[in-house]
């Protein structure tokens, strides 16, 4: 794939550390060659001791925007001028637009999967959402659903998780802001989750726990809760299938992984940046399948 650089080429970036193994320039090059657009794509290894460094020299030079990976989604939403709903809810940002130096941050990993989630039948207004954990993908994922008029959401933690503080901040957040009933529930109650998912749509594994190496793992060790009308969702793609699939779908569950989340996020930023579509079957079809 070649990539014409000219006089006018806008450009966009990948901030945070490590980026070498991230396929999103490939993805969005791709999508730049597709539609014409006079836009790049590159990565920078960024650390937080370097990021405001960075950021203010990109701003300066005129970039148009940039994605930012681990470990500095948290530290950009402090650096930006303004921040969308979403990402102000999370308290983290992967996806800023600069308009001339205005710094505007947003989060579209919740998009993201919500759109995966789309590609099953699943729409999140009026649904009920079970979920596990409280990391960044899953506060995303809870806070997304809530904006996009979810009715409920259950969401398990563990007490003495480092995580434990923030999902009661979202939870105070959400019920306070949104339509959306948003309950936090100690992971390994099992009378608990047995009423919740008695009751849910959907059921997501929003937790390392089976990603690869550790295959053998998962959330859920009943799989007796599992109905064959639940959807289910895990945020790992390493592997396609984890045991916590595998199980839903011997359940009778339609079951999907986390790849096209990050497909549907980065198509998000995608529009943030250039106001184009990304041609995401193309693009699904080449890098994703």
């Amino acid at each position: 794939m070649t990539i014409p650089i000219t006089g006018h080429t806008k450009l966009i970036g990948l901030l945070g550390d490590p980026v070498s193994h991230s396929i999103s320039p490939m993805m969005h090059n791709e999508g730049f060659r597709l539609l014409g657009l006079d836009y790049v794509y590159l990565c920078f290894r960024v650390t937080e001791d370097t990021l405001s460094h960075v950021v203010t020299g990109l701003r300066d030079a005129g970039i148009r925007g940039f994605n930012v990976t681990m470990p500095c989604k948290n530290q950009m939403a402090r650096l930006c001028d303004h921040l969308s709903p979403a990402a102000r809810l999370i308290g983290a940002v992967n996806t800023v637009v600069c308009d001339d130096g205005v710094l505007t941050g947003h989060n579209t990993d919740g998009i993201g999967f919500l759109r995966a989630a789309a590609r099953e039948g699943f729409l999140a207004d009026g649904k009920r959402i079970t979920l596990m954990g409280m990391g960044g993908a899953s506060t995303a994922i809870a806070v997304q659903a809530a904006l996009d008029h979810a009715a409920a959401l259950d969401i398990f933690v563990r007490p003495s998780s480092r995580f434990f503080p923030r999902a009661r901040r979202i939870e105070e957040e959400l019920n306070r802001t949104t339509d959306c009933r948003v309950r936090i529930l100690e992971h390994g109650d099992q009378k608990a989750l047995a009423d919740s998912l008695g009751h849910a749509d959907l059921l997501v594994n929003g937790t390392s726990v089976g990603m690869a190496p550790n295959t053998d793992a998962t959330i859920l060790t009943d799989c007796s809760l599992l109905r064959p009308d639940l959807l289910v969702a895990d945020v790992i793609y390493n592997p396609r299938e984890t045991l916590f699939l595998k199980n839903a779908r011997q359940a009778g569950c339609r079951a999907f992984n986390g790849l096209y989340m990050t497909l549907y996020q980065g198509a998000e930023a995608f529009r943030l940046w250039t106001g184009k579509d990304m041609p995401t079957e193309e693009i699904r079809k080449k890098y994703f399948c």
